[in-house]
């Protein structure tokens, strides 16, 4: 009976691992994906990391060419701003569920995960941003309890944060960590409005920072 949960966790760490890969450009854009390499760098099994490949497949993170075989998508300019469109009414959905549905627990934790990003955009660690961030999306996502929501946001998301990164010199982490603080205290007081808001200022701050890198 518990073989099947652990399978499930050790197919998600394996999903965040090389989500990370290819949010930080480790895995560049248009490179050969190989399943060896990504075993001997992440220490996870193959069984794990093929679901989680299959998966990325299927979001469109990772293309499967014949004769090729997988590499990682390309960042397309024109798409994004389309791409950000749809990311926002979806994090308005994930916003008001979370402030509506979250335990008490999962509150602090998400009020947690914004800290950590705050206290990392102020010294200016960029590996500790990106990674409070992904932990602050994993907490309003189990939080909001909408699964329909969460697996159609999670391929943008990862788009966003690739293109944040390969850009980041147009950006200004700081802005970006206390947009995300606000929706995360409008999610942690129950406010849904203030979590909407929250949720809309965050992604006025990266279309214009999308904006800004087109424009250039």
């Amino acid at each position: 009976m518990t073989a099947v949960p652990t399978k499930r966790r050790a197919a998600d760490v394996a999903y965040d691992a090389v989500e990370s890969m290819i949010a930080t450009l480790q895995l560049q854009p248009g490179s050969p994906v190989v399943e060896a390499e990504l075993v001997h760098r992440t220490g996870l099994g193959r069984t794990p990391l093929r679901e989680a490949l299959l998966r990325m497949v299927s979001a469109g993170l990772i293309t499967q060419e014949p004769r090729r075989g997988l590499r990682v998508s390309n960042v397309q300019l024109s798409d994004h701003l389309d791409l950000i469109q749809t990311r926002r009414a979806l994090e308005q959905l994930i916003a008001t569920s979370a402030a509506r549905r979250a335990t008490p627990p999962q509150r602090s934790s998400i009020l947690d995960c914004a800290a950590n990003m705050m206290r990392a955009a102020d010294g200016g660690d960029l590996d500790d941003y990106m990674r409070a961030d992904q932990m602050l999306d994993h907490a309003c996502h189990d939080a909001c309890r909408n699964v329909s929501a969460v697996t159609a946001i999670t391929p943008l998301l990862i788009q966003c944060r690739r293109f944040w990164y390969a850009y980041q010199h147009e950006g200004d982490v700081k802005e970006g960590a206390r947009h995300h603080m606000a929706m995360a205290e409008g999610i942690a007081s129950g406010d849904e409005r203030a979590a909407a808001r929250g949720a809309d200022a965050l992604m006025d701050y990266l279309e214009g920072f999308a904006r800004k890198v087109i424009d250039a």
